[in-house]
């Protein structure tokens, strides 16, 4: 009589399929796809042709005895250096073990594999969330199926069943990492990761719940980010990994290593609370995220040759009617040359140069002279008005590159369908408005009547947030909108570096890795 068990995990949309009668071990069958049409007909075609016998002996006894010689034989291993250079996490694996006192977690007995099944099956499904198949031991874990080492144990040694238990650890652990920080995140990477250095997830700790949780894939897969722009992208790649290969849909590998590299980004930019800004540079956009709506800005981002930089950090504060401390590089290459040809230039345009010691600068011939000769002991400053570069408004954030939102005087750029015009900095359109829902959301609506005062008057006035606003910059080449896959124009031309040092010349993306 042949028996039929199909392990099915509706997160990844893949099953395994074991057929087994009373004479012979049970043999897995990986089913991709979500569609049950295909799915029962391959299960109704396995079935009609099986010859072989499976069985699943009553009794059987465990993979791995919980004894000393097999807590000896991981002790050993984890510690041989020849195979922690092969890990991609080794001491997050260690920790791992450590806890559970070097005992085996994926190699028990025949009754209590599920589990260990559970793991197979989404590593084998990767690829729907945005990762490569051959980063995560493939070749060891291939070899156990094909040794039928969870079902037919006798005759492996120790040594191969414990191998085979740390390897699918360090590629859970991976997988963890990579879904939660990214795979080429510029702040954490794997050493850094990997050695608790920062961060808000170790993975040890996530696995650890997970082997306790009732539902494993969901516990692995929640630490993944929760915005909803990755979301989105998340279930557009498993369809293109999955039901639309499966019905024949035609999806170029372009859009799905397209659709992948963005998660990848916005891993990196990770989950940002409730209420948050984000820029988005090749769509032109901002949005303000809130939990019950979410406002839409279109700004003008850097030249290709002044870009906006990534970024995540929070706005403090904004203040109308700023003064613009000039950065030295548009000083020396702009601004010095245009007033040496120009003796009205500085005034027209309310600027002013001062020393590094704050003593202001005449600025006539003579004085022009002498800042030529040194310009990198000077600095000018633009004081506020109609045409001050950073218009009526300013937002604060801390960051390294000296970069911020602002308004502008230029507002006709803004109805330019392309707009990297800036040297580096945002400007937003409607900048005001942007400021009234920074305060609302503060708690502080009852300011707004002096912000706009001010910002009518063109008063300098500073309005500091109680509670700092999260604000991301990110790089995101699409997007779903409505159900659709919106591609942008990649301004800096970044997607091909990315894509290449995710997956390389010679890995295929959409194809099965089996």
């Amino acid at each position: 009589m042949i028996g039929v068990t199909i392990h099915y995990s509706f997160y990844t949309h893949l099953s395994i399929v074991k057929i087994s009668n009373m004479k012979s071990n049970s043999l897995p069958v990986l089913i991709h796809g979500a569609n049950v049409k295909q799915l029962c007909i391959t299960l109704a075609i396995i079935v009609i042709s099986f010859t072989g016998k499976v069985s699943v002996a009553a009794g059987q006894s465990s993979y791995l005895q919980k004894d000393t010689s097999v807590r000896s034989q991981l002790n050993q291993q984890l510690n041989d250096p020849m195979l922690t250079a092969e890990l991609i996490f080794p001491l997050t694996v260690k920790r791992f073990y450590a806890k559970i006192n070097n005992e085996p977690v994926w190699t028990k007995q025949v009754a209590d594999n599920r589990k260990t099944w559970d793991a197979i099956l989404l590593l084998n499904c990767v690829r729907q969330y945005g990762l490569s198949y051959a980063d995560y031991h493939p070749k060891e874990i291939a070899k156990a199926q094909s040794q039928q080492l969870l079902d037919k144990p006798a005759g492996i040694s120790n040594a191969e069943k414990v191998r085979f238990e740390i390897m699918l650890t360090d590629a859970l652990i991976a997988f963890i990492n990579n879904v939660h920080y990214g795979k080429l995140n510029p702040d954490f990477s794997s050493s850094r990761v990997d050695a608790a250095r920062g961060g808000d997830l170790r993975a040890d700790e996530v696995l650890e719940q997970a082997l306790k949780s009732n539902d494993f894939a969901s516990a692995i897969i929640s630490v993944q980010p929760t915005t909803p722009q990755y979301c989105l992208l998340q279930d557009q790649l498993r369809l293109i990994t999955n039901q639309y290969t499966g019905d024949c849909y035609e999806i170029p590998e372009s859009t799905a290593r397209k659709v992948a590299i963005n998660m990848e980004r916005l891993r990196w930019a990770g989950n940002n609370g409730v209420a948050y800004l984000q820029v988005n540079i090749p769509a032109y956009a901002l949005r303000f995220y809130q939990p019950d709506t979410t406002y839409l800005f279109n700004v003008i981002v850097g030249k290709p040759d002044h870009r906006t930089p990534t970024l995540q950090s929070k706005v403090q504060y904004f203040t109308t009617a700023p003064e613009w401390h000039v950065p030295a590089r548009i000083f020396q290459k702009e601004i010095l040359p245009k007033a040496l040809k120009n003796a009205d230039y500085l005034e027209s345009n309310h600027l002013a140069i001062y020393t590094k010691s704050n003593q202001y600068v005449v600025t006539d011939a003579a004085g022009l002279a002498r800042v030529k000769q040194n310009p990198n002991n000077y600095v000018a400053r633009q004081s506020s008005g109609c045409d001050n570069a950073l218009g009526k408004i300013v937002f604060r954030f801390p960051n390294v590159y000296n970069v911020y939102l602002h308004d502008t005087p230029q507002q006709q750029l803004f109805s330019r369908t392309e707009r990297a015009f800036s040297h580096g900095c945002v400007r937003v359109e409607h900048a005001g408005k942007l400021a009234e829902l920074l305060l609302s959301r503060d708690g502080t609506a009852s300011r707004i009547p002096a912000l706009q005062k001010a910002f009518a008057a063109y008063q300098t006035q500073t309005f500091t947030l109680k509670k700092p606003v999260p604000v991301i910059i990110t790089y995101l080449t699409c997007e779903v909108k409505n159900g659709e896959l919106i591609k942008y124009n990649d301004i800096y031309k970044l997607d091909n570096q990315l894509e290449m040092a995710l997956y390389g010349t010679d890995k295929q993306f959409t194809m099965s890795n089996q």
